[in-house]
């Protein structure tokens, strides 16, 4: 129950930042400049949401088959289509309560397919630090096209983001670390004391699971299409993006370097708020500012942009959760029907 209780705690606190952002944004928009605002959205070219959405959905689709390549160490071999399905849902289940979606894509593709949950735990951890370092990627191709315009936005952040003096930063990060320290030391007692107990072996046999996840990274036999599917999905992001700037007649100027600033941020933005509702438009907003767009036309379009990944997501994963049942059923059906 405490837990449940944390867990609504922590959405409804992002859920509210999200909404802060957005009542924020609108604040930052001038009285004399809402006719812009909303001419930007009303004069929008809303056909080019048909690229984004193709580039959006093989984004999507990229990354379910990058998702296979880190089951193969393991011996698993899921079709390509349930995975699909089951990193659409979980995209869908993340609108609504942000990680829900990373244990549901495992339980439903361990529904349909051979696959031990729990061991699917190891490849979403293996995924998300190729994702972080992917992202860090991006900053640093962002450093190199508009390193005037992203360091002046980073400092900006940074400095509202941490006003105490350096020595409390380094203060509470060694407090953190020793906590860090202590907890591991803790649990590594519990462990072996209590090792008959059945929650221990279930959380024993939860981070087995993840260690095997992360060492199949190095088991891999396709290192390189691995490589090559990470690069082409953040590929594909930057892509949509850059697409989706042209949507406005403020922003359709703008080129890739303002694509990857806008992509970099933006996906900050995913993070701190649950689907991005409010950070997303916003953030996307104050980079597109520094590159000589008035925050209000930035903040049309940032807003275009969310609406669109919110529409893929809703639909792809609504479609993926009917289709998941009736494609595993006919799977079934047919592969009986062989046998026979």
């Amino acid at each position: 129950m405490k837990k449940r209780l944390l867990s609504f705690a922590k959405y409804a606190v992002f859920l509210g930042l999200g909404l802060f952002l957005v009542w924020w944004s609108f604040r930052q928009i001038p009285d004399d400049k809402w006719d812009e605002f909303t001419k930007s959205l009303s004069t929008a070219n809303y056909w080019l949401l048909i690229p984004v959405f193709v580039i959006l959905a093989l984004s999507h689709l990229v990354r379910a088959l990058r998702w296979k390549i880190l089951m193969q160490p393991m011996g698993y071999q899921p079709r390509v289509a349930n995975t699909f399905f089951a990193v659409m849902i979980g995209y869908l289940a993340n609108l609504a309560i942000p990680r829900l979606g990373e244990v549901l894509k495992c339980t439903f593709l361990a529904r349909y397919e051979k696959v031990p949950a729990e061991k699917l735990v190891g490849t979403i951890v293996a995924e998300r630090a190729v994702d972080v370092v992917s992202l860090g990627i991006v900053f640093m191709l962002t450093m190199v096209t508009q390193s005037d315009i992203l360091a002046e936005y980073g400092n900006e952040l940074i400095g509202q983001l941490f006003k105490k003096g350096e020595n409390i930063s380094i203060t509470a990060l060694l407090l953190f670390a020793g906590i860090l320290i202590i907890l591991f030391i803790a649990l590594r007692v519990w462990f072996k004391q209590f090792s008959h107990l059945k929650i221990v072996m279930v959380i024993k046999k939860i981070i087995a699971g993840v260690w095997e996840g992360l060492i199949s990274i190095r088991r891999l036999k396709q290192k390189g299409l691995f490589i090559l599917y990470s690069a082409l999905i953040w590929l594909l992001y930057a892509a949509g993006t850059w697409v989706g700037l042209m949507a406005t007649d403020g922003t359709a100027h703008l080129g890739m370097g303002a694509a990857l600033g806008a992509l970099a941020f933006g996906s900050i933005g995913m993070i701190v708020t649950p689907g991005g509702i409010g950070a997303f438009a916003f953030f996307i907003a104050k980079v597109l500012e520094e590159n000589g767009v008035p925050f209000e036309i930035g903040f049309a379009n940032g807003t275009l942009q969310w609406f669109a990944q919110f529409l893929i997501v809703v639909l792809l994963g609504s479609i993926s959760l009917l289709l998941f049942p009736v494609y595993n059923k006919k799977k079934n059906s047919h592969e009986s029907h062989s046998s026979n």
